[in-house]
């Protein structure tokens, strides 16, 4: 754990030759405003420095303190993810809880937590892309990608629930230490069971998400619309 720095108790402040802090700008403890920021930083420092503790059904998955795919509350709503075709290069995954925003009608029984797996692609391509949300009784549905150019991201991730298509893999190792992976730039928890790739190619990909995110993401041909049906 982080320390945090020492903080001058009041009335004991060092006098800094120099200084030009005139007596008005004290209160009335002998702190000036610049301490006062200090100790604002110290507990910003210390509240950084606790981990996150990641609770999995069924899996021993133990305290975690590392960067995770996902780092905002989820809705709490699944949407579906198609492709003909992904293939990328620099390929993670491991297994996290993502958390929805504390009240959020969707938690149900489940705490405002799922268990999802993080899959992380430093660059990747997929063809005829179609995202699509049901939102009871009408569907918001997103396609980009059917024409030449294909849809293109990197340092993409993805939470999933269900992922299935038909996998290759180049240079596969499985049964990583999450903590320890880089072939995507990102690290999961510590002690929780993970694989990595140099390359990764899905046919027929789909999977139900429940985030994903990326530092750019190209959809050429993009649609946005409504339609009684999903991907």
């Amino acid at each position: 754990m982080a320390s945090s720095p020492d903080v001058p108790s009041a009335g004991n402040t060092p006098d800094i030759p120099g200084s030009d802090t005139p007596p008005e700008a004290q209160n009335a403890a002998g702190t000036t405003a610049g301490d006062r920021r200090g100790r604002v930083r110290a507990r910003r420092a210390a509240v950084m420095a606790v981990p996150a503790t990641l609770v999995a059904a069924g899996l021993a998955v133990l305290t975690a303190q590392g960067a995770l795919g996902v780092q905002f509350a989820i809705s709490g709503m699944p949407f579906t993810v198609t492709a003909t075709e992904l293939n990328g290069t620099g390929f993670e995954q491991f297994g996290a809880l993502d958390n929805m925003a504390d009240g959020s009608p969707n938690a149900g029984d489940t705490g405002g937590q799922v268990l999802v797996v993080t899959s992380a692609i430093k660059h990747a391509t997929l063809t005829k892309l179609c995202q699509s949300v049901d939102l009871g009784g009408t569907n918001l549905l997103i396609t980009a990608g059917g024409g030449a150019e294909k849809v293109s991201a990197t340092d993409l991730t993805t939470d999933s629930t269900e992922l299935s298509g038909d996998a290759a893999f180049g240079n596969i190792e499985i049964g990583n230490d999450a903590s320890t992976l880089t072939k995507a730039g990102v690290k999961g928890p510590i002690g929780v069971f993970s694989q990595q790739a140099d390359t990764v190619r899905i046919a027929h990909l789909r999977q139900t998400n429940y985030a994903t995110t990326a530092g750019v993401f190209k959809l050429p041909g993009l649609k946005l619309r409504f339609s009684d049906s999903g991907c």
